[in-house]
């Protein structure tokens, strides 16, 4: 009979064994567990999540199980709702009526069940045909409280050409939104759209104040000059020469003074913070933008930040870190997109008793289950 011993270290202990990789997840699991929300954030205009799927999940896949997020937040999915030709929509639902859709929506919920996705719930918004629409992944382990789709939080109404999930946990709601672009000119699909847009953003954020907010996703706009990496370039931007007849709206989507005046009020007016520029003070030409333009043409080299995480500025003290996840003009750790993945980190909430003075464990577990 074979008889099979532990080797022994020089110091005479015990090597000890390594962990298998059931074990890992499980203490993963067990560490999940322990959180009461979620930390970790990502967002990423994927520009098209089936294109991504097909030609850079691999690279994405490995890019997401080392950052390892708790949320996140797509947008430009690029994926019709569910609903025959004719027949109401389901912006909630992937369409499946036709071959060439069925075998669509089975490569791409074939890739989001496989590791990591599969390790997350996922709620989708989505327009009629391939355009625009949102989805939300957020780990089975950290469900919100409630799921909706609209700036007026109707949970089953969707905003048009799916651009918002609002997700609400305890203690502060997720807002993903595709923020419409403004276009070049002023017309009912372009200036008067991103207007109505702003207004509706602000008066939701307004009305939303009882709860901190985590607001995320391609916001269509670059607030300051330190947001673009040529200035001059974009506010000169014209489309066949045309030239709005307000000064305001000169320039490229995006970096117009009128959008950008609109966000810095909306930030003002709400009390936000943009937690990248909250971190990162001065401009970086090589990873601080999150958009690149077509690497052949005028716009190579030409980048602005459009993605954003803006947060209620009851969690400044929370905001641990906020990257851009691509750099250079050759678009390293853009996956094929336009757009780069921006990542979002938020410390623990305090402990009982360094945040709430006298107030016991006890007095605190009671408090939180009420």
């Amino acid at each position: 009979m074979k008889r099979f011993f532990k080797p022994i270290e020089k110091d005479g202990s015990a090597k000890k064994p390594a962990l298998s990789p059931a074990k890992k997840e499980t203490e993963n699991e067990e560490e999940n567990k322990k959180k009461r929300e979620p930390l970790k954030f990502l967002t990423w205009n994927a520009n098209s999540l089936l294109l991504r799927v097909k030609n850079n999940w691999p690279d994405f896949s490995n890019f997401v199980t080392t950052f390892d997020p708790d949320v996140i937040a797509i947008q430009e999915v690029r994926m019709p709702a569910a609903g025959s030709k004719g027949a109401p929509k389901n912006p909630g639902e992937l369409k499946d009526d036709t071959g060439p859709s069925r075998e669509e929506k089975r490569t791409l919920l074939r890739a989001l069940s496989s590791p990591p996705f599969g390790d997350f719930q996922i709620w989708w918004s989505l327009a009629d045909s391939k355009y625009a629409g949102t989805a939300l992944l957020v780990k089975k382990c950290l469900q919100p409280k409630k799921v909706s789709f609209s700036l007026d939080k109707s949970a089953s109404k969707h905003e048009p050409d799916g651009r918002v999930i609002l997700a609400e946990f305890e203690t502060f709601r997720l807002l993903n939104t595709y923020s419409p672009n403004n276009g070049w000119k002023e017309e009912e699909n372009s200036f008067q759209r991103r207007r109505k847009w702003d207004k509706r953003i602000l008066e939701f954020v307004m009305q939303c104040s009882e709860k901190p907010l985590i607001w995320c996703g391609d916001l269509n706009v670059s607030h300051e000059e330190i947001d673009v990496s040529h200035p001059d370039f974009f506010s000169a931007a014209k489309l066949n020469g045309y030239i709005p007849p307000n000064k305001e709206d000169c320039g490229q989507p995006g970096f117009t003074l009128a959008e950008r005046k609109r966000f810095g009020a909306l930030l003002k007016e709400g009390r936000l913070l943009d937690a990248y520029r909250f971190l990162h003070k001065e401009k970086d030409m090589d990873c601080g933008f999150s958009w690149s333009g077509n690497p052949i043409g005028k716009y190579r080299g030409k980048r602005m930040r459009i993605d954003y995480f803006v947060v209620s500025e009851e969690l400044k003290d929370r905001i641990a870190a906020c990257e851009m996840c691509g750099r250079g003009i050759e678009l390293e750790g853009f996956y094929g997109s336009d757009h780069c993945p921006v990542s979002f980190e938020l410390s623990p909430q305090a402990t009982p008793d360094s945040n709430q003075g006298s107030l016991s464990i006890i007095q605190w577990q009671i408090q939180c289950q009420q």
